[in-house]
């Protein structure tokens, strides 16, 4: 889930967290929990640090070793062990159970995006994506945010919180029944499929869909569970080319292959460099294909420049293949 959604369910734990007769008991304890279901509800997300780094970076490690079940186990116990020497008073044990909490429902809730996470990790490093909610919600937001104003307006905080996060497992289970009758329209449309990638938009009845079969790639929406396939591609296999091999010793186009399950190629010579171009399918926007990676490189097949990543016209990816430097 996005940033915001993140803080608004960490305000919605500390809350909930009233109905714990110890937390209701202290306020030392309700002070500290509040703090720790906070925290907890960011502190898997640290590694978007990386993104200052560069994308490949990002993209090979979001998500990653931070949502693993030993940070899973060792956030709240760091965490834990930050707050409670400003609050010695509160009960430690407490304090550990929510702030726990609040860390497992922010990776456990990350495995419903599109994106996913390597949850599993050190067991598998498979990146588990249901695709079932959008990273942005506005309904999962939006039911936080009049949780929080009836708090405000003097409704107790841990029976309007249950009562919304009983409402938020049954629209899981709506969604993930939607996503059903999506696949039933796509195999109907594409008997012949080998793999099927639903992801969910911010509109309630809007999927973006991406499917393979042996020879050929299809991208199409689903509206209402309508499907409509809009392009379709030949699935040509990536060459063993000279020109192929060495772009990808890019770590951007390394990073790219290691996130991206479907894509397309390109491969384009002009009069004094190669252009190499990766594009995820999976995205499709207003005509457009935003996620990429791009290689150039010279006659001689050294790497001149290289961007992976979010753009949205070819303009903006001419401007960022000219700043990066060689």
């Amino acid at each position: 889930m996005d940033t915001g959604t993140h803080l608004v369910m960490g305000l919605a734990l500390g809350g909930l967290a009233t109905l714990d007769p110890v937390v209701a008991g202290s306020a030392a304890t309700a002070t500290s929990v509040m703090v720790g279901t906070i925290v907890g509800s960011q502190a898997p997300d640290v590694d978007t640090v990386l993104k200052l780094k560069n994308n490949a970076v990002y993209i090979r490690n979001h998500r990653g070793i931070t949502h693993s079940i030993p940070a899973v186990l060792l956030w709240p116990i760091a965490i834990t062990a930050v707050i409670y020497p400003f609050f010695p008073e509160a009960n430690l044990l407490h304090l550990w159970l929510w702030t726990f909490l609040a860390v497992f429902l922010h990776v456990f809730v990350d495995i419903f995006n599109a994106y996913g996470t390597q949850a599993l990790r050190p067991f598998s490093s498979k990146w588990i994506a249901l695709g079932v909610i959008n990273t942005f919600d506005p309904y999962i937001f939006g039911l936080h945010v009049l949780g929080i104003i009836i708090w405000m307006l003097g409704g107790h905080p841990g029976y309007t919180f249950l009562t919304l996060y009983i409402i938020l497992v049954f629209y899981y289970f709506v969604r993930f029944f939607t996503q059903r009758k999506v696949m039933k329209e796509v195999r109907a449309l594409i008997p012949n499929a080998t793999d099927i990638i639903i992801s969910p938009t911010m509109k309630f009845h809007q999927w973006r869909i991406a499917v393979m079969n042996n020879n050929q790639f299809f991208v199409g929406r689903a509206h209402n569970n309508d499907v409509t396939i809009i392009d379709q591609f030949n699935r040509v296999k990536v060459p063993s080319s000279p020109v192929i091999a060495a772009a990808k010793k890019d770590e951007n186009l390394s990073a790219f292959l290691s996130f991206s399950p479907v894509y397309r190629w390109e491969v384009d010579e002009y009069d004094n460099y190669y252009e190499v171009k990766f594009i995820d399918l999976r995205y499709r926007s207003k005509d457009h294909y935003p996620f990429v990676a791009v290689v150039q490189l010279d006659q001689e097949l050294n790497i001149v420049t290289s961007y992976t990543g979010w753009i949205f016209s070819e303009e903006k990816l001419r401007k960022k293949l000219e700043i990066i430097p060689n």
